[in-house]
């Protein structure tokens, strides 16, 4: 069975959740495969600068404090509070791309990079349309710097992320934070739409497994 979690790194939510679903996916590692797809949430025709966003992301900022604790740091917030004076054009296509890229290299700690990509935007405030962005965590990860960037700039892995934003609509996910349990090719769990904290979570998870388990009997 797999928990997949549908998220964004420009979802300030997902980033809000990122300790909870870290938790889960620690605790659940050997009932559950975890995946992680990126949704595609921002994809302008266009490039649009931040100007055109920055005051929603400071109002859902500070909501996502607020609920869930989240701490936004003052590098990332610049970029808000001062937005004609960034040079920032938010995209989820790299990042996106970034992730697939890191993935291959550690499957199993999909969930993790997810984290450490919104970490790097959300608090350190690192540019995720720049490649530069990511050069931290190879070293983090030990993971070779020229065969990354090349990855990282092929079409294939580009069209890994678009494959994984039409597989997000073909689930019917609309919003971020999402989490679904599959356990056959067609048939999923939604455990969690939306910020969803510890608790909640995980009291959704041990009643979905007695239903399958009542089911199997």
């Amino acid at each position: 069975m797999t928990i997949i979690y549908c998220y964004d790194a420009y979802c300030g939510w997902c980033y809000g959740f990122s300790p909870v679903i870290k938790k889960i996916a620690e605790e659940f590692q050997k009932e559950f495969r975890f995946e992680v797809l990126s949704g595609g949430m921002i994809l302008p025709e266009q490039p649009q600068p931040i100007t055109v966003i920055a005051d929603f992301m400071k109002d859902n900022c500070k909501r996502v404090e607020e609920l869930t604790g989240a701490q936004f740091g003052p590098d990332f917030m610049f970029h808000l509070n001062r937005a004609e004076d960034s040079d920032w054009f938010p995209n989820s296509e790299k990042p996106a791309i970034a992730l697939c890229v890191l993935k291959e290299y550690m499957p199993d700690k999909a969930v993790q990079i997810a984290a450490d990509l919104q970490y790097a935007l959300y608090y350190e405030g690192r540019d995720l349309t720049d490649d530069e962005a990511y050069r931290h965590l190879l070293h983090e990860y030990n993971i070779d710097a020229d065969e990354f960037y090349t990855r990282l700039r092929s079409e294939t892995y580009k069209e890994k992320a678009y494959y994984e934003f039409q597989l997000v609509k073909q689930l019917k996910v609309e919003s971020y934070p999402q989490v679904l349990l599959q356990v056959s090719e067609s048939k999923f769990y939604l455990l969690a739409k939306g910020y969803t904290d510890y608790e909640t979570f995980h009291q959704t998870i041990s009643s979905v497994l007695i239903q399958i388990q009542s089911a199997q009997n």
